[in-house]
């Protein structure tokens, strides 16, 4: 279902920002793979509501991969369990990468990778329960300190498909320059397929594709208020202001349909990036900041990308 040799191109899971609404946009956009936001198989299993609406997809959305973080393996076999009976998920894939304090003091994320039996474990728990046809792991090169070569290939014994490396430690954060040797070195040791992830955009990605051998990409914040960059990877050119406008105004629908009176403000974030570097942008954000009613926030979409 995942073309990896043809170096498929992914949409990263980012809390918060890759909703059903906007993987809706990114798919149109040419996106091969897209992924939930990351879910918390704790809330899963536990059987939460708001949790369960997050693992919904769009129609046409194929290959959907499903994000779980988790540190307790009993909690990520019920939350396996659970996914088992939903269909139109092609795989489903462990954090072990996320940073956020947060999460890496329950010893999910990027604090998994401090513990790799642990995170073999869950790899395995994983593998065993799941009826899906990919079992995955996004990565971070380590903690403080790159690590990760050190046992890549103990995760793929322990069952991955495929994983997704982020270039950089849990201590590089988003800004510190990713380590694509560290990339370079682990896919050499490994027979599986892997993803490079890391601050990757339209400038770069040829150069990490060459000079790592990946097999494929991974791009998050480089398509938000961009989610057209996929299109231009695959050599479909910049949209013109007209269909990028008419984009931005799709997902706003979108975003209204999925959540209801709440989608103005869920839209919110995504028009501040959709605004970069557009004139008028500070006075564009302060209006639809202060403005809840949908139908005056799409005339002042409507009015702000027709400059």
């Amino acid at each position: 279902m995942i073309d990896f040799k043809n170096k498929p191109i992914f949409l990263a899971p980012l809390a918060g920002l890759t909703d059903l609404p906007f993987r809706q946009i990114a798919k149109k956009c040419g996106c091969d793979v897209s992924i939930s936001e990351m879910i918390s198989a704790n809330a899963l299993a536990f059987g939460s509501q708001k949790t369960i609406k997050m693992l919904e997809r769009a129609e046409g959305e194929s290959p959907y991969i499903v994000q779980l973080e988790s540190s307790d393996a009993k909690n990520l076999a019920k939350s396996v369990e659970f996914l088992n009976t939903c269909d139109g998920i092609a795989g489903i894939d462990l954090n072990c990468g996320c940073p956020v304090p947060k999460v890496f003091k329950q010893g999910a994320g990027s604090a998994l990778l401090g513990d790799p039996k642990l995170l073999c474990t869950l790899i395995e728990t994983i593998k065993k329960t799941s009826n899906k046809r990919y079992t995955s792991v996004k990565l971070r090169l380590g903690i403080n300190e790159s690590s990760l070569e050190d046992f890549a290939k103990d995760i793929e014994s322990a069952g991955a498909d495929y994983i997704v490396i982020h270039a950089r430690t849990r201590a590089g954060g988003f800004s510190s320059e990713p380590n694509w040797q560290a990339v370079k070195n682990i896919k050499a040791k490994l027979k599986i397929p892997v993803i490079a992830n890391g601050s990757i955009d339209e400038l770069n990605a040829a150069s990490v594709l060459e000079n790592t051998g990946a097999d494929g990409l991974m791009i998050g914040r480089g398509a938000i208020g961009k989610p057209w960059i996929f299109s231009v990877l695959k050599g479909q050119g910049e949209p013109s202001a007209a269909q990028k406008k008419e984009l931005i105004l799709e997902h706003f629908a979108l975003a209204c349909e999925f959540y209801g009176k709440h989608g103005v403000a869920m839209m919110r974030k995504h028009l501040h990036e959709y605004s970069k570097g557009c004139a008028g942008a500070p006075v564009f954000r302060t209006k639809i900041n202060a403005e809840g009613e949908a139908k005056k926030v799409l005339e002042l979409i409507k009015e702000f990308f027709s400059i």
